[in-house]
């Protein structure tokens, strides 16, 4: 009996070649966001639930200032979230900043000499993150972080439940935030609290509620769809288990006041939902037994109380990274010998989207409502990424053969489109320095490009020379390998050396 995978993915592959051979993706524009002062701005690496564009073509990320940063080295983590562009530790000042028909406005901080970076921004252009204080956290010893809101102008304290700190993960067009705070509880576990109790909120109205847990003493939200449905991971008790040094935790759907557990089903004690869509659709990854997240973990689908194992092309990893309100998933899915491509699961079946050129690993980062989807494509260590553009009609393509040659800069990362197409990413310029860019499309006769004609072939090739000279993106960990629970893990345990 044949593969029912393998003949998905050969009906699939058959039907799309003709058409690539026909269709091609539309040019792009580039406008290079710029700083605000300093040498480089940000772009978020996070697959979810990270968002940096708004429907409207708003972009919203951090960038550093020209006034160095008085507490430099000490730095607070939960500042900026993972991203390309600014160092950890950052000798300089980053602010918030947002992008909005050609004009970047500093969004600032709260009062002070101090940093703040975005979380996530919402359809409509609210725009969720956080900022330092002039308190010093008198357990982790960085400067204490708040949790901030940005709208209509005004910057908005969310303050705590009781505790030192707080951060955002993502806001909702009706201005409802979720994400983690500390209470004045002591935790048994350095992670996630920082030494106090992490808890799950949400805020709203000048209110920040407690989301409450799973039983066990730790909860944070991750995502807020535009119904108020909020997603999150929380411990389900307080024993630590023996693979993982933390007790098992399971994701949560929080509606109405009532968390529902989404338990693994699949052997494993650590379960990582990564999005939530407008239809409640969750997506993440779950541990298979033994719980070894680097080598057995598979991409999930839950939907009222169905979880659903997506699968891989053959190997033991996978994870389901967004959800449209189509019901398209993208992410990663590994084959036998290790190597893997991005992939995009459909009405049960599971399609290879392949890579550029002959590179050996993929990762679909996002997708839009048209079916667009972005990642990178590369060498599996994901040294010197290229980004991708993906849709049924062309396939996939290195966005920089898209944009004007004369441009100057490299694009080496793409984390969200817009259901416009427009893209958001990171690029390098011949400096050296990194900054957070714009890609807009021209439109299908080539209107609005400066150059609608030359294709950026050279750049693409210096530009992937100079990333593996320079080494840009070798301090930072491979997001498409990682947990949020692993991420955060991982970085108390360096801390506790």
């Amino acid at each position: 009996m044949r593969n029912p995978t393998a003949l998905a993915i050969t009906v699939f592959l058959t039907l799309a070649i003709p058409v690539q051979m026909t269709a091609q993706h539309t040019r792009y524009k580039l406008v290079d966001v710029g700083t605000l002062g300093g040498p480089n701005s940000s772009v978020g690496f996070e697959a979810s639930p990270l968002n940096a564009l708004s429907s409207e073509g708003v972009f919203a990320a951090c960038a550093e200032t020209a006034t160095p940063d008085p507490n430099y080295p000490n730095f607070n983590p939960l500042i900026l979230p993972s991203s390309y562009g600014l160092q950890q530790p950052d000798p300089m000042i980053f602010h918030a900043f947002q992008w909005k028909n050609g004009v970047l406005t500093d969004l600032g901080a709260l009062p002070g000499i101090h940093s703040s970076c975005v979380s996530h921004i919402s359809g409509n252009g609210l725009i969720a993150g956080q900022s330092e204080t002039d308190t010093i956290d008198p357990i982790t010893g960085w400067p204490e972080a708040q949790a901030v809101l940005w709208k209509r102008g005004r910057l908005i304290n969310l303050g705590t439940l009781g505790g030192n700190e707080s951060f955002t993960t993502s806001v909702n067009n009706r201005g409802q935030v979720v994400g983690l705070a500390e209470s004045a509880t002591p935790d048994p576990f350095p992670y996630p609290g920082f030494g106090q109790q992490a808890r799950a909120f949400v805020w709203e109205k000048g209110r920040m509620r407690d989301l409450g847990t799973l039983g066990g003493p730790d909860a944070f939200a991750i995502e807020i769809n535009d119904r108020g449905q909020i997603l999150g991971v929380s411990f389900t008790n307080s024993t630590p288990q023996p693979t993982t040094g933390v007790p098992t935790f399971d994701g949560f759907l929080w509606e109405n006041g009532t968390m529902t557990d989404i338990p693994d089903p699949l052997g494993g004690t650590q379960l990582s939902p990564y999005y939530l869509s407008n239809r409640g659709q969750v997506v993440g990854n779950a541990n298979l037994a033994g719980d070894n997240f680097e080598q057995a973990r598979h991409p999930f689908l839950w939907e009222e109380g169905t979880f659903t194992d997506l699968g891989t092309f053959g190997g033991t990893i996978g994870d389901a990274y967004k959800i449209n309100d189509a019901g398209q998933i993208v992410g990663e899915a590994s084959f036998a010998d290790g190597t893997y491509h991005a992939a995009l699961w459909q009405r049960g079946e599971i399609f290879d989207l392949g890579t550029v050129a002959n590179d050996p690993c993929s990762v679909a980062l996002d997708i839009n409502s048209r079916g667009q989807a972005v990642g990178w494509s590369g060498v599996c260590d994901q040294s010197a990424p290229r980004p991708f553009l993906w849709d049924k009609n062309a396939g996939m393509v290195d966005v920089n053969t898209l944009i004007s040659a004369d441009s100057g800069i490299y694009v080496f990362w793409a984390s969200n489109i817009n259901d416009r197409g427009e893209i958001a990413a990171a690029g390098l310029l011949p400096s050296g320095d990194i900054h957070a860019v714009l890609l807009i499309p021209c439109g299908a006769d080539d209107s609005g490009c400066k150059d609608g004609t030359t294709p950026n072939a050279v750049s693409t090739i210096s530009g992937r020379n100079a990333l593996l000279l320079q080494g840009v993106n070798s301090p930072v960990p491979n997001p498409s390998r990682r947990s949020w629970i692993s991420h955060y893990r991982n970085f108390l345990r360096q801390q506790l050396r």
